[in-house]
């Protein structure tokens, strides 16, 4: 599922350093949800072998049915994990997209007002991604907590050290490829295989055809995961190139 690091210096770095943002939430989390994910920081420094039996804890997972959300639903399952899968139903979603989030046993969520807020920036020319963010992580965490979840994971690659994991009013938050210093070429590994190098979902191209100034604030989003070494090199031109083609 996931391989040990090696001898990768910058990973092994993180990792210790994502050990430390596991500590600050130790009380938070519980003993048994705490050492279950140190075994996976282990096991990602040292590939020592842990203990994977099914946990009675659930877990929340961000699901949008993308590569990293999807990678890390298998990797919290695979390390024993009972992951509760939330979606939020936006309008850009493909009929794909929905029928894996529904295999997948994910919790739909609707968000009030989406379309009209995305479609008053669009009318504004403005960047629309972070606002988007915002919105379905907002809605997704208050998902959460109505069904008695206190950890709520995530597929972002890029908050490492002590945003790796952390607590956020009632909710601890985890973004497990970060966490664990994975690379997208990991994720790819981890999902199968196949996938198509391109950037934002049909809304975030139909920004961009209305407004191509919006498409430096993508590749801007490349270059940081290119230089956190989230993406290699190879794969953030082949993504920039789609970007520039949008």
């Amino acid at each position: 599922m996931i391989h040990p690091i090696g001898d990768d210096f910058i990973k092994r770095y993180r990792l210790k350093y994502n050990h430390e943002a596991l500590e600050r939430v130790r009380e938070e989390i519980g003993e048994r949800v705490y050492s279950r994910l140190k075994d996976l920081l282990e096991y990602r420094l040292t590939g020592e072998e842990f203990e994977r039996s099914p946990m009675e804890v659930r877990m929340a997972l961000a699901f949008s049915a993308g590569s990293d959300s999807t990678a890390s639903l298998k990797i919290l399952r695979w390390a024993g994990f009972d992951v509760v899968p939330i979606t939020a139903r936006l309008p850009q979603m493909t009929e794909r997209e929905i029928e894996k989030a529904t295999k997948e046993e994910s919790v739909f969520v609707e968000i009030r007002g989406y379309a009209d807020e995305m479609e008053g920036l669009m009318k504004k020319r403005a960047p629309i991604c972070g606002r988007c963010h915002t919105m379905v992580m907002r809605a997704v965490e208050r998902k959460a907590l109505e069904l008695g979840v206190k950890i709520l994971a995530s597929g972002d690659l890029l908050s490492s050290g002590l945003i790796s994991i952390y607590h956020k009013g009632e909710l601890v938050i985890l973004n497990l490829p970060a966490f664990l210093a994975l690379d997208k070429g990991e994720i790819i590994e981890i999902i199968g295989g196949r996938y198509e190098f391109n950037f934002g979902c049909p809304l975030w191209k139909l920004a961009a055809r209305n407004n191509p100034a919006i498409k430096r604030y993508g590749i801007q989003r490349v270059l940081r995961e290119t230089r956190a070494r989230a993406l290699r090199p190879e794969m953030a031109v082949k993504i920039i190139e789609d970007i520039l083609s949008s």
